[in-house]
Order: structure tokens, then sequence, then C-alpha cells
């Protein structure tokens, strides 16, 4: 990583040209721009680490680890995650452009490279990745917890409150690498962007007395998922049913979820029970309220909890 200048934007160029990374010099301070540069892959993703840059300009053909390569480990690290690439090859095969399109990145330009192309290409992704960040940081600076995801559950940037919630509430958060949990990566993976709109949101239960509920708030992106991300403490409200119906602890959560309209297989994977064993609770309830059906011993339920 060779740092050239202090600008307000700084353009990592990824090219194992000792040439080209010459005469990307001379362009790119011209336009005001930092200029850092890495000679291979490994060093790129090593600069990162230390410096996060507003925008990446990648060879595509490197010895050792390509461009693709290098861009895809790149984008699976929360700080690159949103950095613009725009690869630089003298390949314009349409397989080879695809390729750079499906690593992560944004845009190329074919070499030998036209200064004044690749100036305006820049300047276009840095505003629309200005945007961008405004919105991240508007969120950030409203408390918000908010996560956005692919479509595998990778996470590709949360605000610290996020962050903070699921890293204290979820211990393995960090040791997945920042990946979502199974059961939450699944309820992606079964619908659409279209139909996890208007699904329930999925909750995971992490103590015993608190759950963690993630909730669908649409797609932002090629491949990029808003999620909220909640708190809830149920200890007081299985406490309110457990005393006031007489229920023993189990039956206090098995009634809240259903009383929340959960259906056995959901109360099974926020309990971690089987749903033949949800329903044998709720065989024991009903007795117990003077009901025969889940209707009534929700409607119970929720006159109990003071809804």
């Amino acid at each position: 990583m060779i740092p050239i200048r202090s600008a307000r934007d700084t353009v990592l160029v990824v090219d194992d040209s000792t040439e080209t990374v010459a005469m990307l010099t001379y362009v790119l301070e011209d336009a005001g721009l930092t200029f850092l540069a890495a000679l291979e892959g490994d060093q790129a993703l090593a600069a990162i680490e230390k410096v996060t840059p507003d925008i990446i300009l990648m060879d595509a053909v490197m010895p050792g680890m390509d461009g693709f390569e290098t861009t895809r480990r790149l984008k699976r690290l929360i700080a690159a995650a949103h950095v613009p690439v725009i690869f630089m090859t003298g390949l314009t095969d349409t397989t080879h452009i695809v390729m750079g399109f499906d690593a992560g990145g944004v845009d190329y330009v074919a070499k030998p490279i036209v200064p004044d192309e690749l100036i305006a290409r820049i300047r276009t992704h840095l505003a629309n990745a200005r945007l961008a960040r405004t919105a991240y940081e508007a969120l950030d600076a409203s408390g918000r917890y908010h996560l956005a995801t692919d479509h595998s559950g990778r996470i590709l940037w949360c605000t610290p409150q996020a962050n903070a919630l699921m890293c204290a509430m979820l211990p393995d958060f960090k040791t997945r690498n920042f990946i979502l949990p199974d059961m939450v990566r699944s309820w992606l993976n079964q619908c659409n962007s279209t139909d996890v709109a208007n699904n329930a949101p999925i909750t995971l239960s992490c103590d015993g007395l608190s759950q963690v509920q993630f909730s669908y708030d649409g797609e932002i992106g090629r491949n990029e998922i808003l999620l909220r991300v909640s708190k809830y403490i149920v200890c007081k409200e299985e406490m309110v049913l457990q005393d006031k119906l007489s229920l023993t602890s189990r039956e206090a959560e098995v009634l809240m979820w259903t009383a929340r309209g959960k259906s056995n297989r959901d109360i099974g994977e926020i309990l971690k029970m089987s749903p033949r064993t949800v329903n044998k609770h709720l065989e024991q309830i009903y007795p117990k309220l003077g009901v025969e059906n889940r209707t009534a011993a929700a409607a119970i339920a929720m006159r109990a909890m003071g809804a």
C-alpha cells in the first residue's frame, strides 16, 4: 500500500503493473483524489484492514489471486462491502464482464484506460456511494436497530445499535463471520422479497427470558435486504400468565406464543421443542382454563395480559 497524498476521496488501485500504477498516480492526483496502491490481492485485503477507501479500481487479471476473487473476498468484509469497485480490464468478452459484476463490481473500464472517462466514472460512483452513506449515517444518528444482508444471510452492514444488540444476544454472531443465524437465513431463503414482506417477523429465543426479532423492511439494492432487529423481554408476560392462570412456566410460554398467533411449528422453533410437544402442553392448558380450543385459550391469555 503506497500513500501518495491526502484528499477528501480515497481511491485504492489494485494492479500488478507498475506502469499502470504510475500512470494512475498522475491521473488521480491531477483530479484531486488520494491515491493508494496494492500490487496484488493480498495487499489489497491487508490495506482494507487499515484504511477504508471511497472507491476501488481493480485489475481483473493478476498473478495469484485475480481481481474477481480479490473483490469477492473484499465484499465479505463489512468495512468494504459498500465500497464501489470498478474493474480495469483488457478482457472484453461478455463472460468476463459478467464475472466482474457477479464478484461485486459496479462498473468496468477497458484498457488502455482513457483518463477522462475513468475520472467521470469515478465521480459518478463516488456520488452514488455518498448518497448511500448519508442514508446509513441517518439511521445511525436516529438510533435505529437496522442491518442489511444479502439473500444468503451474510451481513453487509449494520448500525452500531443493531451490532451491539446481536453481539450481546447472539453469542456466536461474531464467530460466524457476521452470518445470520440458521433460522433467520431459512426464513429469508423460503421466500422471495415480496413474500418475505408479507410474512410475520421471525423471533429467536435467546436465554428463556428474552427474544431477538427480525423484521423485513424492504429490498434496498441488488441483493441487499434491509432488516430491523428488536429485543423483547417476555418474562413479565409469562409470569403474569403463570400467576393468574395457575400454569407451569413452560405452559405459560406456550400459551403466550399461542396468544400471539404463532402456530405449533413456530412455537416449537422458538422454544426449541417439537410441534407435538407444543400440542401436548396445549392439551394440558385447555382443562386448566376451562376451554376446548386454542382460540378460546388465546382470548383468555390476552385478557390476562391486559391486551
